[in-house]
């Protein structure tokens, strides 16, 4: 499902194996679990943390288990209130994270990028696709605020959520999603480990980080369940829901 390793000051999330790592209730479980264990010793560790997430193969992630859902929508409901903890879960790190898109990210494997800090993306192989508006399912409201919050270009969200645009790595930049374009696959990994480790040496409380992060997205993070109180509360909140 997925491995984590600690490198220095920076923890690597990577989502294993050449399929599609389409987000079922098994890999949602096991990611929640990884970043559990990375708050966990963070706080251990002291001030001075990043976490970068990648995958194996050719997809990032291709969005929820379609197929476990079949013609389910009580199914499909499960999956898409499962994801939604888990986009809570990156909301409220204490650290930096950078995602490291290294192939397809649709649908909800997009919104998993885009619960990132940062994104990198590599040039050769890709794209990022909100697929809803073509597979004729609505979008969660949760999905629309956190897409609202992290696509913040009125014609480039326009093209995500109604045009069902497959957007390679040079336009979502230009379009204000990925902040960084590498040209393949062993820079898109190398990259955001730079990053992780430049921004883990300026030593940030993680607390305040994440009370940060959180009054940056106030819609999103309500929408997800992050619940918005005193600053103190907010530095507390990914620590009381472990």
């Amino acid at each position: 499902m997925c491995t984590l390793e600690q490198r220095g000051r920076v923890f690597v999330l990577t989502l294993t194996g050449d399929g599609e790592h389409r987000l079922g209730i098994p890999l949602m479980a096991s990611i929640r679990s990884a970043l559990s264990s990375v708050a966990a010793q963070a706080a251990q560790d002291g001030p001075g943390a990043a976490l970068v997430t990648v995958a194996e193969g050719r997809f990032f992630s291709n969005g929820l288990d379609i197929g476990w859902v079949g013609t389910s929508r009580a199914r499909l409901t499960e999956l898409i209130d499962a994801l939604r903890p888990v986009a809570a879960d990156l909301l409220a790190l204490p650290m930096p994270t950078v995602a490291a898109v290294t192939g397809h990210a649709s649908a909800g494997g997009f919104l998993l990028a885009l619960c990132h800090d940062y994104r990198v993306m590599r040039a050769d192989r890709g794209v990022l696709y909100m697929s809803e508006v073509d597979l004729g399912f609505p979008l969660p409201p949760y999905f629309m605020a956190l897409l609202r919050a992290k696509i913040t270009a009125a014609q480039a969200l326009r093209d995500v959520v109604l045009r069902g645009a497959r957007i390679r790595a040079p336009q979502a930049k230009e379009m204000g999603i990925v902040d960084v374009v590498c040209p393949g696959a062993p820079e898109t990994v190398a990259e955001p480990l730079k990053l992780a480790e430049q921004l883990a040496a300026r030593k940030w409380d993680g607390a305040v980080y994440s009370a940060i992060r959180i009054s940056m997205f106030p819609d999103a993070c309500m929408s997800v369940g992050i619940v918005q109180g005193s600053d103190e509360d907010k530095a507390r909140n990914f620590g009381s829901r472990l």
